[in-house]
């Protein structure tokens, strides 16, 4: 005779999602598609989740930045912050303090990777690649090969 454990529920499940980790309406609507045919019912739970403070896309949001902000810029930020669905208006009211930073956060990603300004138009060129793969703007690039001194901030 075999014992068999039952299915968590799929409130069980959201909520163990969001324990590990803050999640996006929907990121957190796709991992819970996986079990359940009726789209409605996840719905129903993601507007629960959301009215019990459960569930919340500013959390995700700062998290997001929190987790990232040390390694991109402000374009790559946006861009993944769009991709997970979230709300302009949740986005643009975080975008101020990542401008104001971001300067500083440019030279600090290159300090780690490059020892010295560019001594040649090549070099510029791969250093200046890197830094807007990265999501850093044109102006944050320029001002970090210029050697402009990271803002500092108290």
């Amino acid at each position: 005779m075999s014992l068999s454990r039952a299915q968590p529920s799929l409130r069980a499940r959201a909520v163990r999602y969001l324990s590990q980790r803050e999640h996006s309406p929907l990121e957190l609507r796709r991992k819970l598609l996986r079990y359940c045919e009726e789209s409605e019912e996840v719905d129903a739970l993601i507007v629960s989740l959301e009215q019990a403070g459960l569930l919340s896309s500013e959390r995700f949001a700062g998290s997001l930045i929190h987790r990232r902000q040390q390694r991109y810029g402000n374009l790559r930020i946006a861009q993944e912050l769009d991709a997970h669905g979230l709300p302009p208006e949740v986005t643009a009211a975080l975008q101020p303090a990542l401008q104001d930073s971001e300067l500083a956060r440019a030279h600090a990603v290159w300090a780690r990777k490059f020892q010295a300004l560019p001594q040649d138009a090549a070099e510029r060129a791969r250093q200046a690649r890197f830094l807007t793969r990265r999501g850093f703007s044109s102006d944050a690039v320029r001002a970090v090969l210029r050697g402009a001194a990271p803002e500092v901030f108290d």
